[in-house]
């Protein structure tokens, strides 16, 4: 009974991996706003899938389904931006709310802090943005989803999830969905520098960006990105939680059980 049980969460586990790399891939495939300085380039709709994939499947399951729709994606036509790697920064926002989620908060407190570090510590990252002689740090939101990490909150979110109860679970995936996007986008923004100038530069080729234009860059997504990443946040919520709570209340309510009969035999 219980390896049947096993052998039954098992299968069910590779077909939600299967179901929602699928998912992925055809949003991957719908563009929407333009990446700034990459000619052709676009983020896509599947950015708003991450933190759902992280409460749903966590961050193993969860962080195979988003590499393997991102090359769903490519196969589909999405073209390729940063060398391949074009998965890593979903990748990380999966991988963060799926920790959050199993109350693994130091590891996620730790790989936002070094994200955060190694975007600040490249000499191409423009540390504050000047408006009409007032410097503003270009990473602001990004700081204020790290101290809502470090805050209460981000031991509170997992009960909220939990818990299915319509507010809560609201706040929840909001609060996932904040710290996560925020994650996810400042890999984005190592891969920005690192795969489209210094790794060109570093094997004495021409680089896509060159280095003069980040600063320029840099200044235009200053007053783009709150405005993407709230959209993402809005979009992730709406989409997930209704589905988090039909899936939690059946699926893994079923798998529960398997569970509890596997440990009883």
């Amino acid at each position: 009974m219980g390896k049947s049980a096993n052998i039954t969460s098992k299968t069910k586990i590779i077909a939600l991996i299967a179901i929602f790399s699928a998912l992925f891939g055809v949003l991957r495939r719908m563009d929407t706003i333009p990446m700034i300085g990459v000619q052709g380039a676009k983020f896509s709709l599947s950015d708003i899938l991450p933190p759902i994939y992280g409460v749903v499947l966590g961050p193993f399951a969860g962080g195979i389904s988003v590499i393997i729709g991102t090359f769903i994606g490519i196969a589909m036509g999405k073209p390729v931006t940063f060398l391949f790697l074009d998965f890593l920064p979903a990748f990380v926002n999966t991988i963060a709310v799926g920790l959050l989620v199993r109350r693994k908060w130091f590891p996620t407190v730790l790989l936002n802090i070094t994200l955060l570090v190694v975007f600040l510590a490249n000499p191409l990252t423009s540390i504050f943005i000047t408006i009409n002689g007032v410097a503003f740090p270009f990473a602001w939101l990004h700081i204020l989803a790290f101290i809502a990490l470090l805050s209460p909150l981000g031991r509170k979110t997992s009960q909220w999830i939990e818990s299915l109860k319509p507010k809560l679970l609201t706040a929840g995936l909001a609060t996932l969905a904040f710290v996560g996007t925020m994650m996810q986008h400042l890999m984005g923004n190592i891969l920005y520098e690192v795969v489209l100038n210094q790794l060109y530069v570093a094997i004495g080729q021409q680089p896509i960006i060159p280095a003069a234009a980040y600063a320029a860059n840099w200044a235009i997504v200053f007053f783009l990105y709150p405005w993407e990443r709230l959209m993402l946040i809005i979009l992730s919520v709406v989409v997930g939680v209704p589905l988090i709570k039909v899936l939690k209340q059946t699926f893994f309510r079923t798998e529960q059980r398997a569970i509890c009969e596997t440990k009883q035999t």
